[in-house]
Order: C-alpha cells, then structure tokens, then sequence
C-alpha cells in the first residue's frame, strides 16, 4: 500500500510539472505584416499637443513603418472607451496611442481587457503591466530657454503667461521657464492666469490682453489664442508643442518643441519585434533623445541682443552635454 501511494505521488507531481512547463506567460503585443496603429484624441487635431502626436504617426505611416488611422474631438464626456472598444474588436490595431489626460480610468479600463494589442498613451500616472505604456511632453528644457529670451527682452520686467489647467505637465514648463526669465532678470515679475481649458482660444486671448493691459511686455502662452493677443499689441512671444513661428514670424520669438518621432520609433520596433513592455517612456521625450529642442529664430537674430543669444546658446549646449540639469519644479505657480 505504501509502495502504491509513493508511485502515485511520484505520478501527480510528474503531472503538475508538466503542466506548469505548458503554461506560458502573457506573451508581448507583436504585429504581424505591416503595423496597423490607431490614435484616439479628445480635442480636435488642430491642438498642438495632439498634434505632435498626429505629426510623428504621420512621418512613420509615411516612410511605409505603419497604417495608421485616428479620432479626433472624442472630448471627455464618456465616448472615449466607446470609440476605443469599437476599435479594438473591428479594427484590431497592434498599437493604440492617444492623450490619456481627462479620459484616464476609461483608457486603462480598455487596455486591460484587451491584452494582446499595446496602449500607449499621455498620463501623469504610471504604466501597467502587460501592455499600458505612458508618455507625456517633457519640454521644461526648452522652456527654460525660452524663459531666458523672455527675461533678456523684457523692458517693462512684466511678464504674462497664460496656462491651460494648473497640472503637472504645465506647471514643470510654466516654472521652468520662470526660472530661466529669473536668470538673466533678476527683476522679472509674473502674471498667471490658467483658463482651465486644453483648448480654447478665445479664452486664452482673453486671458493674455488681461496681461497686456496690466504691462506685460513679453507673453508666454500654453494654450492657442495667446500669440494672436500678443501679435496684435506688438509683443514678443513664445510657441508652444510645434515650431509656431509661422503664426506670427515677426513675434515668435522661438517655441518649446516635443517631437514624438524617437517615443514613436520606439514602439514600433518593440511591437514588431515582439518585445514590448509596459514603461514610462519620459526619456524619449527630452532633450537627450531628441524628444525636446528649442526652435530656431527665424531671421530674428538681428533684433535680439547678441549677448542675450549667447547666453541661451551656452546654456542649451551645457544641456545637450548634460552639464546643466534643468529642475522638474511641478509646484502651481501663481503671480508675483
């Protein structure tokens, strides 16, 4: 008896091994053929931080990487995960990608019931395993160069910025470049006003010829709408996203530019190989990487100050070579 219960014991864990060797673990989103990408935006295309985005997807479907196909103007009242279910049972992208902000527990929900096609999208929160990636714009480097033109060109020493919704992807950019105006103008005061909007124009103008007609002389604005204000009353300004100088070339002075290409880049070759893995993505976002630049003056070198292009010429350099860290200061700032 005792003969028959060692040789049964010896049987079942025979079994379970075997088992255990035939289970396999979630295995990575992989593409087969070409890489079919979806994007799922909630504000209209014509924003610019859904618009950099746009922008990079477009450049891979160009160059034959991926077929790529998007929807714009979801908003944030529901139609999110409705728009993305719809998608992923029809269309059954390899990648999905879209702005996470607003919409978050209704993109996270779709990703996890759906583990066999990668996420990737704009979030202040973490990743999660197996499939859900984050990225955001990491542009405060830029930012704080910008700053340092604001500070040198400012003779009133008031400066106007215009923000969208107090969070931290606004705040690290907005005191950033505070920071930089401060380095070269100790004497810099700030106006800020937050519209609490990603878009709406009408609302930002408004908020920078508040600024304006308080004296600020340089504006620096998040949101569309504020380099119009400052054209208008023959003011400085900054872009913001994309290269903006086409906006208003006479007063654009530069722009804090994300390029998504390398975070873009990236995912494709982690999905068509087989190997994704859900991760912060924020280094493809920055400097290093070409995630971040400052965009060029447009033929308004002569008009600045030469000493002042020098200065901000250095300091971009000490960043490039990771001798100067710009701080992630992500504390809402508020008027002097």
């Amino acid at each position: 008896m005792k003969k028959r219960l060692t040789i049964f014991v010896a049987i079942l864990m025979v079994v379970a091994l075997t088992l255990s060797a035939c289970q396999k673990a979630p295995e990575a989103p992989v593409a087969s053929g070409k890489l079919k990408v979806f994007a799922a935006f909630a504000t209209p295309i014509e924003e610019p931080w859904d618009g950099v985005i746009h922008t990079a997807l477009l450049k891979a479907e160009e160059e034959g990487k991926i077929d790529y196909s998007y929807t714009d103007n979801i908003g944030y009242s529901g139609d999110m995960e409705r728009v993305l279910r719809e998608i992923c049972d029809k269309e059954k992208p390899a990648l999905i990608l879209g702005d996470g902000f607003g919409n978050e527990e209704a993109v996270r929900r779709v990703a996890a019931d759906y583990p066999e096609i990668a996420f990737a999208f704009g979030s202040g929160m973490g990743p999660v395993e197996p499939n859900f990636s984050v990225f955001d714009n990491w542009i405060h480097e830029p930012g704080y160069l910008m700053g340092m033109y604001a500070g040198g060109l400012s003779e009133s020493d008031k400066i106007g910025i215009v923000g969208p919704y107090p969070v931290a992807e606004a705040t690290r950019v907005i005191n950033a470049f505070r920071a930089g105006a401060l380095e070269v103008n100790p004497d810099a005061k700030f106006f800020i006003t937050w519209i609490n909007s990603w878009y709406d124009p009408a609302a930002a103008k408004e908020a920078a010829q508040a600024h304006i007609d308080n004296g600020a002389d340089i504006i620096y604005g998040y949101p569309f709408g504020t380099i119009e204000a400052a054209a208008n009353a023959g003011l400085y300004t900054f872009g913001m996203m994309e290269d903006q100088n086409d906006l208003a070339p006479e007063f654009v002075v530069t722009s804090a530019v994300w390029n998504m290409t390398p975070t873009v880049e990236y995912l494709i070759k982690q999905v068509t190989g087989g190997t994704y893995t859900a991760m912060d993505l924020k280094d493809f976002s920055m400097v290093a990487k070409g995630g971040a630049t400052l965009a060029p003056l447009h033929g308004l070198e002569g008009k600045i100050p030469a000493d002042l292009v020098t200065k901000v010429t250095e300091k971009e350099a000490a960043i490039k070579a990771g001798l100067f860290r710009v701080d992630i200061d992500e504390h809402i700032p508020t008027s002097d």
